[in-house]
């Protein structure tokens, strides 16, 4: 894990504090174990101040291509592990999935938005020191475009999971 933003390098109070929420939801992410309930409130604690960090520094940038590379061999490792973790907590309906038709038709996976979230800020934050501003707006870009929407999703099925006394 990244040392903590050094103030003076990074004067923006809403930088520092996006860049300290995406490191502590990257250790959350790779500190998931045993106690899944305790580390899924965690996390459910933990995504409306990402969300919140994400809005508040959000920039407007040239929508050029968000072109980070991924490591698909270690994201299918990240997303087989959560996935497995999650069990029956992972699924959920989307907009536009059937509920008639049952747990088959499910196309929204709790592993696969925590996995892209946590690629993409891992990405940014290797690079962070080496290019801030390209790490911003790879960030933003990669937000409004993917996965913003997997945050969002994120925080309802946990919202759900917590109501129905899953976690």
């Amino acid at each position: 894990m990244n040392a903590p933003i050094d103030p003076s390098r990074h004067p923006d109070a809403g930088v520092q504090s996006l860049l300290n929420t995406a490191r502590r939801y990257c250790a959350l992410i790779n500190a998931s174990g045993p106690d899944v309930a305790a580390w899924l409130g965690d996390i459910a604690a933990l995504l409306p101040h990402l969300h919140a960090a994400m809005t508040s520094v959000h920039r407007n940038v040239p929508h050029a291509q968000h072109d980070h590379p991924v490591d698909l061999d270690a994201r299918f490792e990240l997303f087989s592990h959560l996935r497995a973790l999650l069990a029956d907590r992972d699924g959920y309906f989307l907009e536009f999935d059937r509920a008639h038709d049952g747990a088959d038709a499910m196309t929204g996976s709790l592993a696969d938005d925590l996995t892209d979230i946590y690629c993409e800020l891992k990405h940014g934050l290797d690079a962070f020191d080496a290019n801030p501003e390209r790490t911003l707006e790879t960030w933003f870009l990669g937000y409004e475009a993917h996965w913003g929407q997997h945050l969002v999703d994120a925080q309802r099925h946990l919202a759900n999971l917590a109501a129905a006394n899953r976690m």
